[in-house]
């Protein structure tokens, strides 16, 4: 396995997004799910993402679990800052205050069962707290010792700038792939301006880009595809022809359109690490072999001509959830 530097952090040029394995995505299979965890590991990944909110703790769990006494040879990076309510499952709060970082640090910390986190992201701003004020309180995790490295997800760019006066970001993370391209008007340049890492998390857009979701009526009752914009109606249909020529791009190069988008993905600049979600081993695999996929500048000029930036269909979420993008 290939390597990419985040700062400090030495991480597989592919890393594992943990979140689908308890939420989101349908029916949960903890020993499918350990045993994607397990093949990770021996194909070389070393670089695992979750967050407090996935499966209101449980991927946490889940990760401290299947890593055990090798939790020094990994990267494990978490979010805190988005807050679910037990008592309603659909509610969604934010918390960036600095007293309430501390203690969802050492919350983080019991469920990994780890005594520090190697990256410590906050997930979303919570639109009141002075950015400033939420780092402040992260840089004093990393003075005790129980966060290596800081980072943030779904920021501005001034956003970001601001909070690497009050200490290093590592890396920033956001949604990236050949369907979202937001990060390239400024977030890309500013974190290269500034020295951080990209981590570009649904670099295969949720799925869509395996060209394997044909019919959104497939998705499990309880998947919340079903509810997104992308994914609904003539937004599916416009957005699946789209795909059908990353499909026969792919196979003209004999290999998977999800290893195509990704190649897509690591080809934007080694300072981008792309962060594929799985719960099953056989898509684990392709995902790690796109490492090894070389695009030329035909391969990339037809990508570019098949899907043109703005040809997707349908924003990335429902308004709300879009609210608190790129603060």
């Amino acid at each position: 396995m290939q390597h990419r530097k985040l700062g400090q952090l030495d991480v597989s040029a592919i890393g594992l997004g943990c979140m689908g394995m308890s939420d989101f995505y349908g029916p949960r299979d903890e020993a499918e799910s350990l045993a994607t965890l397990e093949r990770a590991l021996s194909l070389g990944v070393n670089f695992f993402d979750t967050a407090d909110m996935y499966g209101s703790g449980t991927n946490e769990e889940l990760l401290g679990r299947a890593l055990g006494a090798r939790r020094p040879s990994v990267i494990v990076a978490t979010k805190f800052g988005i807050v679910r309510d037990a008592a309603n499952p659909a509610y969604r709060g934010f918390n960036a205050s600095p007293d309430y970082v501390p203690g969802a640090c050492d919350a983080s910390l019991k469920r990994l069962q780890t005594d520090y986190i190697d990256l410590y992201y906050l997930h979303r701003p919570d639109g009141k707290t002075p950015i400033e004020d939420t780092v402040g309180a992260m840089s004093r995790l990393v003075e005790a010792g129980k966060v290596r490295c800081i980072g943030l997800s779904e920021v501005s760019a001034e956003t970001l700038r601001r909070a690497h006066r009050v200490h290093p970001i590592t890396a920033l993370q956001s949604e990236y792939s050949l369907w979202t391209r937001d990060p390239e008007d400024g977030i890309l340049a500013a974190c290269r301006a500034l020295g951080v890492g990209f981590v570009a998390y649904s670099p295969l857009g949720r799925g869509f880009l395996s060209g394997e979701i044909t019919n959104p009526e497939d998705f499990a009752p309880d998947d919340f595809r079903r509810i997104q914009p992308r994914f609904q109606g003539e937004n599916f249909r416009r957005n699946l022809e789209l795909v059908e020529t990353v499909r026969r791009l792919a196979a003209a190069r004999g290999v998977t359109a999800a290893q195509l988008a990704l190649a897509w993905v690591l080809a934007q600049g080694s300072d981008i690490v792309p962060i594929p979600g799985t719960k099953r081993v056989k898509y684990l695999e392709q995902n790690a072999a796109a490492v090894e996929l070389r695009l030329s500048a035909n391969d990339l000029t037809a990508l570019a001509d098949a899907f043109p930036r703005d040809a997707v269909a349908g924003t990335r979420y429902q308004t709300q959830a879009m609210a608190a993008l790129n603060q």
